[in-house]
């Protein structure tokens, strides 16, 4: 039985009471009390450096000052904290930095729809309009995708062992091969083209993650996604752009799609739109597409004031180019350490993967991957694997915001991790 000391000092309560599909706390065996920045801290006072930043909900790092200043602020002025989708204040100074400090300056105009909480929701959003505007039903995802857990969403992974959780058939969905899928030299958006040209094709929309965050970190280069835009325009096919985590300046640019020049139909945000970790998520739709009835698309939880006000502080990070600018510089860093550990330990077979803030060492040799995490959590880092199934790459999302101290640092606890575990 659970004791006061075992809920206190250990894992015991959350062994005994919580659901076995837990997961993250079976490879960091901690109990987290506090964090700050680019740090966790256990409840026995060891600090953890944090190359995870919350599967990416936490791109600016924890407890940022000047949002959980804004919130306190909020807070204690008994702010409307649940509103559903009615208009607050807290709303509409979101929607209109947004608009002032996102969408304009980059020539943007899309409706703003907050579909939910969750990434998932955006993505099921985005599903639902593209085939209420076009009368089709399928959708394309592409090879190694991950878009949520919802049915929906489920049904456009390419992770079998995910796929397998829903207990269902998951229809309407097919797969194109991804940019680089299907080796060097062989043009995959043709393999699309294809798929879209056949006499009883019925797809509504392509969804894309330009990096596939939980998929391998394969990056898409921009050349392919203009050429994958310019394929569903031919064939009047929306594109979805899925931004959850390669969004909210993970890559360097806010949206992870804009080197590329591309104008996406749908963009679905989550994770870091929040800023400070709260739920949060948005489908950002092209205006001549929101064709929704009221209400036609709803939820509670729709309305998370405490998120939106935390939003709209993060997005200051956006009045100039400073924060991309350091980003970029610091993922040369991050790129250039990658290439050296890869160089120093041959065995490994080990190539980079990803681009910005989310990077990664993939190595094919089996088990070694995981092998390399949980020799990092040993010595105070956090970093997850990637990869699906085969969990083969070692993933690096470091905080946007952390200093070139703390970025040294992990990457040197890094190093040791795959000195010690390398064959």
């Amino acid at each position: 039985m659970v004791t006061s000391a075992s809920v206190v000092n250990g894992l015991d309560a959350f062994e005994e009471l919580e659901s076995e599909v837990r997961s993250y706390v079976r490879a960091w065996p901690a109990v987290w009390s506090r964090a700050h920045g680019a740090s966790l801290w256990d409840e026995r006072g060891r600090e953890y450096l944090d190359f995870f930043s919350g599967a990416g909900g936490l791109n600016y790092g924890h407890n940022p000052d000047e949002m959980i200043a804004a919130l306190t602020r909020y807070m204690q002025s008994q702010g409307i904290i649940h509103s559903l989708d009615m208009a607050t204040t807290a709303k509409r100074d979101f929607l209109l930095r947004f608009d002032e400090l996102i969408l304009k300056p980059r020539a943007m105009s899309y409706k703003v729809m907050f579909p939910g909480p969750t990434g998932t929701n955006a993505v099921e959003a985005a599903l639902k309009l593209a085939r209420k505007v076009t009368g089709r039903r399928d959708i394309v995802s592409f090879t190694n995708a991950f878009h949520g857990m919802t049915l929906g969403a489920l049904a456009l992974s390419g992770n079998v062992v995910k796929r397998e959780s829903a207990g269902i058939p998951l229809e309407h969905q097919l797969t194109a091969p991804y940019d680089g899928e299907l080796g060097d030299g062989v043009d995959t958006v043709s393999v699309l083209d294809a798929i879209l040209a056949e006499p009883d094709a019925s797809v509504a929309a392509v969804i894309v993650e330009t990096v596939q965050g939980e998929g391998g970190l394969h990056a898409a280069g921009a050349e392919w996604l203009q050429r994958l835009s310019e394929c569903c325009t031919r064939h009047d096919v929306l594109l979805i752009v899925d931004d959850i985590q390669a969004g909210c300046g993970r890559t360097g640019t806010f949206f992870s799609f804009e080197p590329a020049g591309v104008q996406p139909d749908l963009i679905c945000l989550s994770k870091s739109i929040s800023g400070s970790g709260l739920p949060m998520s948005l489908t950002l739709i092209r205006p001549d597409l929101d064709i929704w009835s009221p209400g036609e698309h709803n939820g509670t939880f729709r309305g998370n004031n405490a998120a939106f006000v935390t939003a709209t502080e993060a997005l200051n990070w956006w009045r100039d180019d400073s924060l991309s600018i350091e980003v970029q510089r610091k993922s040369e860093v991050i790129r250039q350490e990658l290439e050296s550990i890869a160089a120093e330990h041959e065995t490994l077979r080990a190539a980079i993967r990803g681009r910005g803030f989310l990077q990664g060492l993939h190595t094919p040799v089996e088990g070694m991957a995981s092998k390399i995490c949980g020799r990092a959590f040993e010595r105070g880092l956090l970093m997850e694997t990637s990869g699906g199934a085969a969990s083969d790459v070692v993933k690096l999302m470091p905080p946007l915001t952390i200093d070139d101290e703390d970025l040294h640092r992990g990457l040197a606890i890094l190093r040791a991790s795959v000195e010690a575990s390398a064959p």
